[in-house]
């Protein structure tokens, strides 16, 4: 199509445009997406001040939608790769967009797309995105547990959800996402966005979290078997850790008993995962770790 027929890029700060663009376009919003568009500009701008943009940075960008951050980024030199799972916006994304040499499109559900884009052209500086909730907490999850540290990470979300990531131990909020979350990396609510700020207006507050790769990464003997035992000592918050622990071994085939490894470690039996720090559960993975490959009497952390 020649460039003069390209359609305009829409306002992105006038929900009556946009729902005029959207009816124009032939194009709905899906519900089970949990699309949300941002119209306010000056939070636009102010979410990407938290990012250190240089030209050709690599970025990525999950939940592009019509392209509002998108022509941002591009404007500061982002390299981007934007994922996008709505058919119709995917189409106006490509339309818009394609002519820049900096631009990519990747479609489909970004939960099974982001490995293989890894894969196939490593990962990049910068991950932004505006995650609905009913993807936010496993698509980060994911991440986590694959080990893949972006040098910085920003989401928006609801703010619930924030307030989980960012959750430090005693805290209501604290939960396995808590926990993984800051095995890697500083968490921080930078921004709290008000409902008023999107379109269709959400029923709740949104929050946009920075994740800052600490310097030093705790060490951890089995990462796998981390994971797992943060899940384990969380699967029923109202038991001890001690109930949790030996139900889980037990089920595991370990020759250890709760009792042993949570007396090594030099935690009471009594707490539960609630009051434990990142440092306890690597020190209860460790002693795990080491009692399946050494036995319990050589397993000293």
């Amino acid at each position: 199509m020649c460039e003069s027929r390209k359609p305009k890029l829409p306002n992105y700060d006038s929900p009556s445009e946009l729902k005029s663009f959207l009816d124009f376009s032939g194009l709905g919003m899906q519900k089970k997406f949990g699309q949300n568009f941002l119209t306010d500009r000056n939070t636009r701008n102010a979410l990407l001040s938290f990012l250190k943009i240089k030209e050709g940075t690599r970025v990525w960008e999950v939940g592009a939608g019509l392209g509002a951050m998108t022509e941002l980024l591009l404007q500061r030199g982002a390299n981007l790769t934007a994922f996008e799972i709505d058919k119709g916006f995917s189409k106006l994304l490509k339309f818009f967009f394609t002519g820049q040499n900096k631009f990519r499109l990747v479609e489909g559900d970004v939960q099974k797309t982001w490995k293989v884009e890894i894969k196939e052209r490593g990962k990049p500086e910068i991950f932004f995105g505006n995650l609905p909730y009913n993807i936010a907490l496993d698509l980060i999850s994911s991440i986590i547990e694959q080990e893949v540290i972006f040098d910085s990470m920003l989401i928006t979300v609801q703010k619930e959800a924030a307030e989980r990531i960012i959750a430090k131990p005693g805290n209501k909020n604290y939960t396995v996402l808590s926990v993984l979350c800051s095995v890697f990396y500083e968490c921080k609510i930078v921004k709290t966005i008000p409902a008023s700020s999107f379109w269709p207006k959400p029923n709740v507050e949104s929050a946009a979290v920075l994740f800052t790769p600490k310097k030093d990464f705790p060490a951890g003997r089995d990462f796998i078997l981390f994971i797992k035992t943060v899940k384990a000592l969380f699967s029923s918050r109202r038991k001890t850790v001690k109930n949790n622990l030996s139900a889980w071994l037990k089920s595991n085939g370990f020759t250890c008993t709760a009792e042993e490894v949570l007396k090594t470690c030099g935690l009471n039996e009594n707490l539960r995962a609630e009051n434990l720090s990142l440092y306890d559960f690597l020190s209860l993975s460790n002693i795990i770790a080491k009692t399946r490959t050494e036995g319990f009497a050589k397993a000293e952390y």
